[in-house]
């Protein structure tokens, strides 16, 4: 039997394709061009879209273990529940399912109260999963080099209350423990949920003041006007997916999203480490740069 990754060409799902090399598993990647895809050695790259649930069917023949990433897209949640259920119809032994940091509480952010009620079906089923739930992704912030390195200016609208994002890398790691312990298992596991965050509770002020210091430069946080975010999102993404993320941006100014001592806790022993740093990922970023 083997593990299917969806999204598998996608940020995350490459991560987890990564994290799942050596670790004695047969594994198969969902994508829309299996030509062209991109993937690790010994990974069987498997015709499929979650948009279409016929050949969702197909592509999970043989397969035990279920990697669900939805994406962001305006049906997100239909295609997450369509596919749940053609993988309890297919027996599928066990699921990992990526969520979001925050679903329960942001009940106006479209794509996360999507997720959560994702997780109610889940729950609801009693379907044997794990849910992670990964904050904001640090590498989301790679997006802002040419402002950071030519205006000298960090431009994301965080807020002062603090997210404490985490790094893909980890993101990656921990789908790939939980799907080979569900793989591996001989009968089905029991439902565990885990927040995927990074050690710090992140400010727009205090992420200006670390590329300050690992760019060697003086660094300012651009302010937190969503209307202008909203507005430069839609050039680059339809509008109903920058007003979805400008009520995200919204809830991270009024709220935050910082995770908890036991959080922290229960991802470092997951992962066997402490989950990265956003100064770690700076420092690495800015050599980079220097360099390319």
């Amino acid at each position: 039997m083997a593990i299917l990754v969806t999204g598998s060409t996608g940020t995350i799902g490459s991560q987890v394709l990564a994290h799942l090399q050596g670790r004695n598993v047969e594994v198969r990647a969902l994508t829309r061009s299996p030509e062209t895809a991109q993937l690790p050695a010994g990974v069987t790259a498997v015709r499929g879209d979650l948009a279409d649930p016929d050949s969702v069917r197909a592509a999970l023949q043989g397969v035990s273990t279920l990697f669900l990433l939805a994406p962001n897209v305006a049906d997100e949640l239909t295609q997450a529940m369509l596919t749940l259920t053609v993988a309890r119809e297919a027996g599928v032994k066990g699921i990992v399912y990526l969520s979001v940091f925050g679903g329960d509480s942001y009940a106006d952010v479209p794509h996360f109260a999507g997720k959560y009620t994702v997780e109610r079906m889940i729950e609801a089923l009693d379907l044997p999963a794990t849910i992670l739930r990964p904050a904001y992704f640090i590498q989301n912030d790679l997006r802002q080099k040419d402002l950071l390195l030519n205006v000298r200016v960090y431009g994301a609208p965080i807020g002062s209350k603090g997210i404490s994002m985490v790094d893909i890398r980890d993101i990656g790691e921990a789908a790939a423990i939980e799907l080979v312990r569900r793989e591996q298992a001989a009968t089905p596991l029991g439902r565990e949920t885990y927040a995927l965050v990074g050690p710090d509770s992140l400010t727009g002020e205090g992420i200006a003041a670390i590329w300050s210091e690992a760019l060697g430069r003086s660094i300012h946080h651009g302010g937190d006007d969503l209307v202008v975010m909203e507005q430069r999102t839609k050039t680059m993404l339809p509008a109903w997916h920058a007003l979805d993320l400008r009520l995200m941006f919204s809830r991270y100014q009024t709220e935050g999203a910082v995770a908890t001592a036991d959080d922290i806790e229960r991802l470092t022993k997951l992962l066997g480490h402490a989950p990265r740093s956003y100064a770690a990922f700076a420092r690495d970023a800015a050599a980079q740069w220097a360099n390319g």
